[in-house]
């Protein structure tokens, strides 16, 4: 049997989440995905609000294991599969809610989307100047070439068997990134580092510790000032900017660009160098003075924006606990505060370098950076297989989507 072309209408049913509207909306809170809550193939559940929804909204907005959920605006068309991660999750009126027909795999639908999302397939649908929008009317006629059910369940096992062992891996890069926040927190925020129940305590703080400003222990670097005619698809350096920062600290490969234009030596980040974001588009504040770990997977010297400054770290502070502690301590919440700014807010590295912490002694330091240090190695190896496993599914993607490769 040969590929047939259909509209999307034609093999799935979709709808718009719901509105949000703290006035109007009742019923009970339940969490919701937003636009920001959807990667694709992924979803960040680290930061998930609430809206009320009253019963009879349950079905229309509400999600069940294998649909598609796909963004309505920001990057169009931009999907995951939900797996039931966290039960009666809803969705927000910039997602829209796909769900495949009898005879249609829901993962080949999803790696359909892929594709077309990797070769500009949805651009000629989407409407908007500046921020870009794929509406359910255009929704409804993208076209999909869809073969005989057994071909697309065997192209979509093919394809999540790389998936898997992606999601696999990013799972355990959560965990060890919690196994440190867990010692980090236990050793230097509760104060029961080892040794603690010989170590005399003074209005609450350990002997031998000390109270230092970040600018004390650590140098802060701004970023470069670019146009957008300096970024390039290809070629160049790799460009680390706010997009790199998620939401509430780390780091996300996916939002480097590339850059070829001129910079200055103090611009250059490499693989271990602590960048911080000091612009921030979030309506909570979400990302400004958060900081991330430049990762091994990024190779050779990188550029880093002007939304960002480097954070290096002065004589024999070590860079690893210096990382914690911004991620970690009370930093973050305590200068965020000091960012202005109507839509876009703006942190001068003043407020970052005027921060107190508390400082304790080098071999305390030393036996957490021993630590940690393995784990952040491990967190490398498993982000550069990820990588390789996405470069692998990616080059099988478009010899399986249209027909090249015969299963």
């Amino acid at each position: 049997m040969s590929w047939e072309r259909k509209q999307l209408e034609d093999v799935a049913d979709f709808t718009l989440g719901k509105m949000l509207d703290q006035k109007k909306n009742k019923g009970e809170p339940l969490p919701y995905l937003a636009n920001v809550n959807v990667r694709w193939g992924s979803f960040d559940l680290d930061d998930l609000r609430q809206m009320r929804f009253e019963a009879h909204e349950a079905e229309r907005f509400g999600l069940k294991c294998g649909d598609i959920v796909m963004c309505e605006g920001g990057e169009p068309g931009r999907c995951a599969i939900w797996k039931d991660y966290i039960p009666r999750m809803m969705i927000q009126k910039a997602l829209h809610r796909i769900r495949s027909h009898d005879g249609i795999d829901n993962r080949f639908l999803f790696y359909t989307f892929l594709h077309k999302g990797k070769t500009g397939g949805f651009s000629p649908l989407f409407t908007g100047s500046t921020i870009k929008h794929l509406p359910r009317e255009k929704l409804a006629k993208v076209e999909v070439d869809i073969p005989p059910l057994l071909t697309q369940q065997r192209i979509a096992s093919i394809l999540s068997a790389y998936d898997d062992l992606i999601e696999n891996n990013r799972r355990r890069i959560h965990l060890l990134e919690q196994a440190a926040r867990l010692l980090y927190k236990e050793w230097f925020v509760h104060l029961r580092f080892p040794g603690h129940e010989h170590v005399k305590f003074k209005e609450g703080v350990p002997e031998g510790w000390a109270r230092k400003r970040i600018g004390e222990i650590a140098d802060v670097i701004r970023g470069k000032s670019y146009q957008s005619s300096e970024l390039r698809e290809a070629g160049g350096k790799a460009f680390v900017t706010l997009k790199c920062i998620k939401r509430f600290g780390g780091f996300r490969t996916s939002g480097l660009k590339r850059f070829e234009g001129d910079h200055k030596e103090h611009h250059q980040v490499v693989a271990g160098d602590i960048v911080m974001a000091v612009t921030d588009m979030t309506r909570e504040a979400m990302i400004v003075a958060q900081a991330g770990l430049i990762p091994k997977s990024v190779t050779g010297e990188a550029i880093f924006s002007m939304d960002l400054v480097k954070i290096v770290p002065k004589g024999d502070i070590q860079k690893h606990w210096l990382y914690l502690l911004l991620r970690h301590s009370g930093f973050s919440f305590d200068v965020r505060e000091h960012a202005t700014g109507t839509n876009v807010l703006h942190l001068k590295p003043k407020y970052i370098e005027s921060w107190e912490a508390s400082l304790p002694p080098k071999s305390l330091r030393d036996h957490y950076s021993d630590i940690l240090g393995p784990m952040i190695k491990q967190q490398d190896q498993l982000e550069l297989q990820i990588q390789a496993l996405t470069k692998a599914r990616d080059l099988l993607l478009p010899r399986l989507m249209n027909g090249e490769v015969v299963v």
